[in-house]
Order: structure tokens, then sequence, then C-alpha cells
């Protein structure tokens, strides 16, 4: 197999709101628990973390209030591994706050962010020093929903074209649907995510924004230009098109707990093998691995298996990794309905 087009070595640098979060302990819900449980949640933290927990350079820029939630969040991103030497401290605007309400139905998020420090994030982060030794900017569909000048960082970020690029700029979708006036997301979404070099998208999420008779070739013909493109088609698989190819690769089964976060640990798994110069087979497996890490927790960010039993897995046969578990972790609980809103 052609191996396929990869960054530049160096740092990886995540863009991006993180907040505080709050979520009762399960079965409890916000109504009736009597305490609620405070982690951290952002997409491109959340990246940025579990590729440092994979051993990569990882930065994270981004704006925190001056307050007890900002330095509660850039302690729990700090303490992963992660670069926060350029996240600013604002002192005339909050932390960004996120409530979870679990439900027979799925877990409901209750943002309360709306004119917090990142909210005012802008096209001059991109002008950080951390970027100049960069190999990789990470951005998400996130921020383009959150301020007129969040969505100008992204723009500015891939209006230059692909060759002329200082590194290479991957893109998760992530669409927000609680985020975006209606009828708005899937145009800019899609305008954006075909300018990266490396794309992440839901196959569920591209059915929403695009069209819901879409398979995973109807994205790529949606989406031709990244240099790769990966399609996740939730718990069963997820396939990669770089130039001319096409590869799928099962995802392992384990127990959900919560899904949140699953995506960004895939994205950060896949990240990881790319720039580990692995072939696309054993990026996707990464992908999985890390993302069923987060599947098994409750919050955005799990631990990974130990490096041993990572390399096991990505030294599996094909049949041998379809029919493989992912390693059994004490205290797991059982499964969790999906996520919503």
């Amino acid at each position: 197999m052609t191996a396929p087009w990869r960054p530049a070595a160096g740092p990886v640098v995540c863009v991006g709101e993180t907040m505080a979060a709050l979520a009762p302990e399960p079965p409890d819900s916000v109504e009736t628990g009597e305490s609620l449980r405070l982690s951290v949640a952002g997409a491109e933290s959340n990246v940025a973390m579990y590729l440092a927990d994979l051993g990569l350079a990882a930065v994270w820029l981004s704006a925190l209030g001056d307050d007890p939630f900002g330095r509660r969040v850039r302690a729990a991103v700090a303490a992963a591994g992660v670069d926060v030497s350029g996240v600013r401290s604002d002192p005339d605007r909050p932390t960004g706050l996120l409530v979870k309400e679990p439900g027979p139905t799925g877990t409901r998020v209750h943002y309360y962010r709306r004119g917090s420090a990142a909210s005012a994030l802008g096209p001059g982060i991109l002008d950080d020093p951390r970027l100049g030794s960069a190999a990789l900017l990470h951005l998400t569909g996130v921020p383009p929903a959150l301020s007129p000048s969040c969505a100008a960082l992204v723009e500015r970020a891939l209006a230059i074209p692909a060759p002329d690029r200082p590194y290479a700029i991957s893109f998760d979708v992530n669409h927000r649907p609680a985020l975006w006036p209606d009828g708005t997301a899937a145009t800019v979404l899609r305008e954006l995510a075909d300018r990266a070099d490396i794309v992440f998208v839901g196959l569920d999420e591209a059915q929403h924004l695009w069209g819901a008779d879409l398979d995973t070739g109807g994205v790529r013909t949606l989406l031709p230009h990244p240099r790769l493109l990966v399609v996740k088609d939730g718990g069963r698989s997820a396939t990669a098109f770089g130039d001319g190819t096409q590869v799928t690769v099962a995802a392992l089964r384990t127990e959900v707990v919560e899904p949140v976060g699953a995506g960004d640990a895939f994205a950060a798994g896949f990240l990881a093998g790319l720039l580990r110069e692995k072939d696309l087979a054993s990026a996707l497996r990464l992908g999985h691995i890390t993302a069923a890490s987060a599947l098994r927790v409750i919050g955005d960010h799990g631990p990974l298996p130990d490096p041993a039993t990572v390399e096991r897995l990505l030294g599996l046969t094909d049949r041998a990794w379809a029919e493989r578990d992912i390693p059994e972790r004490a205290g797991q609980a059982p499964s969790a309905p999906p996520l919503t809103g």
C-alpha cells in the first residue's frame, strides 16, 4: 500500500474553547441529585490531551476567565502534559460552563458560554509564536458558531491555499446543533471542511447536515479536496480516504459509559498514528483504541491502555482485530444512551 500523505514532524497546536463541566453522578439528575461532578470539556483541548497521552508534543491555545473555573481548566489540561503557556486569562469575561443532564433518551447538554473569554478569540491568535514550529493546527466546527471573531479566526486559518501553508490543518466538523441558528451550519461547515488538509466527520452528522441518504463515498464526493478524509460510522467502523485510496477499519467492541469526547479521542489517535508514520489502517486502529478510552469513562478524557497493550492491538491480524474487545477496566458502569442537544 502506498504510504499516506502526512504532516511534517513537529508539535500539534489545538485552538478552541474549553469549559468547566458539571454533571450529576448516574443515575441522579440535575433536578434531584445532591451533588454535581466538576470536570472540563472542550473538543480541541481533548485532542491535545490525548495527543500528549500518546507521547506527542501538544499545545492548546485559548482564553479563560480569570476565575476559579478558568484556573481549574488550565490546571487540568496542563496536568495531561499539554503546553498551556499561550492560554490567556481574561479579566473581564468568564470561563464558559456546561451542564450535562442525563435522561432516558440521552444526555442533554446546556451551555452557558455566551460572552465567555474564549468567545472573544479572533484571528490574532494565529500570530502566536508557538505556531511557528507547528506541524499541524487542529480546529473544529465549534468556534465558527461561537462568535463572529471566532468564525474569522477559522476563516483566516483556512484561507491560505494548502500548498502555501506553514503547517497542515486538520478540521473536525463537530457539528453542535444547539450553537447554530437554523439552516446556517450546513453550508459553512462544508466550505470550511473542504479547505482543510485532514477532515473528520461522523456519517450521522454528515447525513444530518448534507443529506439523509449519504454513504461514506458520498461524503467524499461532497468533500473532494482534503488530502485525508475520515468518516466515522458510529461504533461500527471508520473509513479513511486518501489520494485514490480508501481504507475501512472496524471499531473495537466496548461498553459505553458516556459517548462524549470519543470523537475527539479518535481524532487524536488517528493524528498520532499519522505523525508516527503509521499506514492508514494502523492510524484508524489507534483512533479506535483512543476513542474506546473516552467511551468507558464519565467525562471527556479517559486513561489509555498501557503502551504494550496498544502495540499488541496495532499488531493484530485483521481477523483478530475484528473479534477483539478493548481490554477491560475496573469500575465500569453500564452502557449509557447517546448524547443529544
